[in-house]
């Protein structure tokens, strides 16, 4: 099979894609949340109102149509800032997730493809990596550095590549024994386009459903990081440090809690909705 078969089979798999989550009524459901939250992210400046700005005579109203959210013990609009919150944990989310996705696709390509010693010293430096729990490995660097959205974003991705690795490297395992390889190969194709041009597209699709998960990872990560107050700094909204708010006034403002405690779990539902989605859709085991 050469390469332009193998591109054609990708290309109808993708084409198909839609369609296998269209067919999927929890995936279709993840993907309107995602939408949603996409939309209240690009609508955050149209409220009118500033998520910093403090007023004393309206803080703690309950929800209201002046406040349909309610407002904090600083009288700032909860709507307004879960909106802009929308935005961080989105930030987080993609960038932290495309960090972690280049390296873990670097790494499982050259592992997966190589194979000997390149494999054993990569896969091994991922066991060490996976013997760490995460969380906890974020806690302690963040204890080192200064707390702030882009270190936020950074030490997620530093610590989230090794599962793409590990799928990569299995797709890597799988693909290079085929023809169009062996035919690149007799070309005389360097080892880099062999990698990159010939089997990294046909190995991307495990990599599209990792990613979309970590997307939700990521976002409750940040969420529970600023919750302890190394996170997402104030006054800069974020879902977490909202969620500080509400703890201290959970008797007297059940509003401060519940509608950020929703909004992250509305987003991380939805991205895991549509990742179990898309893993279906591209898994011809599952396809009938």
């Amino acid at each position: 099979m050469n390469t332009l078969d193998m591109t054609q089979i990708a290309s109808s798999g993708r084409a198909g894609l839609w369609g296998q989550i269209r067919n999927n009524h929890l995936a279709l459901a993840g993907a309107g949340i995602v939408l949603l939250m996409f939309l209240f992210a690009l609508l955050a400046p149209f409220t009118g109102k500033d998520p910093a700005a403090i007023d004393i005579s309206q803080r703690l109203i309950s929800p209201c149509l002046s406040y349909p959210l309610g407002t904090d013990d600083l009288g700032r609009d909860v709507f307004t800032r879960i909106l802009y919150g929308a935005r961080i944990s989105l930030l987080v989310g993609f960038v932290s997730v495309g960090i972690a996705t280049i390296i873990g696709v670097i790494l499982g390509a050259l592992a997966g493809f190589y194979g000997l010693w390149v494999d054993s010293i990569i896969m091994r430096f991922v066991d060490i990596m996976l013997c760490f729990p995460t969380f906890f490995l974020i806690l302690a660097v963040i204890a080192f550095l200064e707390p702030s959205i882009w270190n936020i974003m950074i030490i997620i991705g530093l610590t989230g590549w090794m599962g793409v690795a590990r799928l990569v490297r299995a797709e890597f395992l799988s693909l290079r024994e085929r023809d169009f390889v062996y035919a690149a190969q007799a070309l005389g194709a360097f080892d880099m386009r062999i990698i990159f041009r010939h089997i990294l597209p046909n190995a991307l699709s495990p990599v599209l459903v990792a990613a979309t998960l970590g997307v939700a990872g990521a976002i409750l990560t940040e969420s529970a990081l600023s919750f302890l107050g190394i996170g997402v700094q104030p006054p800069t909204p974020s879902w977490g440090n909202m969620l500080i708010v509400g703890k201290q006034t959970l008797g007297s403002a059940w509003w401060l809690s519940v509608f950020p405690g929703l909004a992250i779990l509305l987003t991380v539902l939805g991205y895991n909705l549509l990742g179990e989605g898309i893993r279906d859709a591209l898994d011809p085991r599952l396809n009938r």
